[in-house]
C-alpha cells in the first residue's frame, strides 16, 4: 500500500514502437482486478464475471438446462455457465476462432448467416432455456453508426430468442448507453413477464455497454 493507503498503480515505460494508447490499455489490464482473478481462476477474459454477477442478481442460470452463446469468444460466458449449471447443454456461436471448451459445442460462423440460427438449434436437440449475447459489432468510430450496427445484431438476437426459447425461458443481450430502443422494448414487454437493464460492477466505469435482461418467456401464439 502506499501512503496514501491506495494501492500503488503499476505503470509501464512506453516501449519502442508501443503507441501511448496501447500503453494505457496494458496499464489498466495490469491493474485491472477482474483480469488479475479471471487469470487466478482460469477464466478466458475478464467478461466471465459480467455474467457471474448478472447471474447472481437475476439467478439465470439456476436449473438451465440448454444455453445458447451468441458471441461467445474467447468463451468466458460459456465457462461461467459451465461451472454453475455443469449440466446444461452449451451450443456457442461467433465469427472469431474460439478454443474448444469441454461440453461446449461451438459454431465459427456468422450468426447473421441463413444457416446459423438452425445449427444452432440442431445442435441442442431441444429448446434453450436461456439465450445470452454479448455481441457487439465492430466500431467504426461513429457513434450512432456504432450504436445502429449492435443494435442490429441485438434485433436479430431477440428475433432468434423468441422463435427458440422454451416457455418460461430467459434472454440477456448486450447493449450500449441508452439501453434498449422503444420498438426494441416493446417487442420484449410483450414476450416476456419482466424487462430489466443492468450494470454488473465487472463493467467498466467508463464503457457504455448495459445489458437487458428478458425474463420469463410468454411462449409462442
Amino acid at each position: 500500500m502506499s501512503r496514501s493507503g491506495r494501492d500503488p498503480v503499476t505503470r509501464l515505460k512506453t516501449a519502442k514502437g508501443r503507441t501511448a494508447s496501447s500503453t494505457r490499455w496494458l496499464t489498466r489490464q495490469i491493474n485491472d482486478p477482474y483480469v488479475q482473478q479471471a487469470r487466478a481462476e482460469g477464466y478466458r477474459s475478464r467478461a466471465a464475471y459480467k455474467l457471474a454477477e448478472l447471474d447472481e442478481k437475476f439467478g439465470l442460470l439456476r436449473g438451465v438446462k440448454r444455453v445458447v452463446d451468441l458471441g461467445i469468444a474467447p468463451g468466458g460466458w460459456s465457462q461461467v455457465v459451465r461451472k454453475r449449471a455443469p449440466g446444461a447443454k452449451i451450443v456457442g456461436i461467433d465469427l472469431l476462432p474460439t478454443e474448444p471448451i469441454d461440453g461446449v459445442t461451438i459454431f465459427e460462423m456468422d450468426f447473421m448467416a441463413d444457416a446459423a440460427p438452425a445449427a444452432l438449434a440442431g445442435a441442442l436437440d431441444g429448446a434453450p432455456d436461456l439465450v445470452l449475447s454479448d455481441m457487439a459489432a465492430n466500431t467504426v468510430g461513429h457513434k450512432q453508426t456504432d450504436h445502429l450496427r449492435t443494435m442490429g445484431l441485438v434485433e436479430t438476437a431477440v428475433d432468434f430468442a423468441i422463435q427458440t426459447l422454451d416457455p418460461g425461458g430467459a434472454f440477456v443481450a448486450k447493449v450500449f448507453a441508452g439501453g434498449t430502443d422503444g420498438e426494441l422494448l416493446t417487442i420484449l414487454k410483450r414476450n416476456f413477464t419482466t424487462v430489466k437493464h443492468a450494470k454488473p460492477p465487472a463493467s467498466r466505469k467508463d464503457s457504455s455497454e448495459w445489458y437487458v435482461i428478458a425474463q420469463g418467456f410468454k411462449g409462442r401464439e
